[in-house]
């Protein structure tokens, strides 16, 4: 995560610590190094306020303006401390990333849910260049109708009633002016594997 990349930001979300998972998995933890990050992009169902700090402790401890969370559908019924539910108590959220415009969902409130035209809907209604969803499981980078969207799954491989086989995943950002790198870092059967995609504002 070599820092000469650009402005480096990290997606990630669906934690659901401590109710679905006991922790981020080692392999993911050796890599989260702190102050490596200039962002930290978290889509939701955090869990705990406890994961919350730890998101802070990586962009520095007190760059909390650095952390951008949105509130998943769970994390209003899991927070019972004000820290956190302050922090993601937005459902969505538009930040400015190098060139783009960049837009922050939960993915729980989209109907159908990730249904690519109704995402389409909500990049549009956000005037962004860019939408980052949570709630889906499938990691990846998609391109659709004139927009790109970013879905870093669950960081720790929570399980979900809609979709089967979930690996652990998290994407990192390299962004430089009007070109963005995805890394996407998927956890299968005990190893690390990474897959690149690269785009660049029109």
């Amino acid at each position: 995560m070599a820092s000469n990349f650009g402005e480096l930001v990290l997606l990630l979300g669906d934690h659901h610590i401590p109710s679905r998972s006991v922790s981020i998995p080692e392999p993911f933890q050796r890599m989260l190094i702190p102050n490596k990050m200039q962002h930290i992009v978290c889509t939701g169902n955090i869990g705990s306020v406890e994961e919350y700090q730890r998101l802070r402790e990586l962009v520095g401890g007190t760059a909390a303006s650095n952390v951008h969370c949105v509130s998943g559908e769970y994390d209003s019924i899991n927070s019972s401390d004000a820290t956190q539910h302050n922090a993601t108590s937005v459902k969505t959220k538009v930040i400015q990333l190098g060139s783009f415009r960049v837009g922050i969902i939960g993915g729980h409130q989209v109907v159908p849910w990730g249904d690519m035209s109704a995402l389409s809907m909500v990049r549009r209604r956000l005037n962004v260049d860019v939408l980052i969803c949570g709630w889906r499981r499938k990691n990846g980078v998609v391109e659709h109708e004139g927009g790109y969207y970013i879905f870093p799954g669950s960081i720790t491989g929570a399980y979900s009633s809609h979709t089967a086989d979930v690996h652990p995943s998290f994407i990192l950002l390299a962004v430089q002016g009007n070109k963005v790198v995805c890394y996407v870092y998927e956890l299968i059967n005990g190893e690390v594997d990474v897959s690149k995609t690269e785009f660049s504002k029109r």
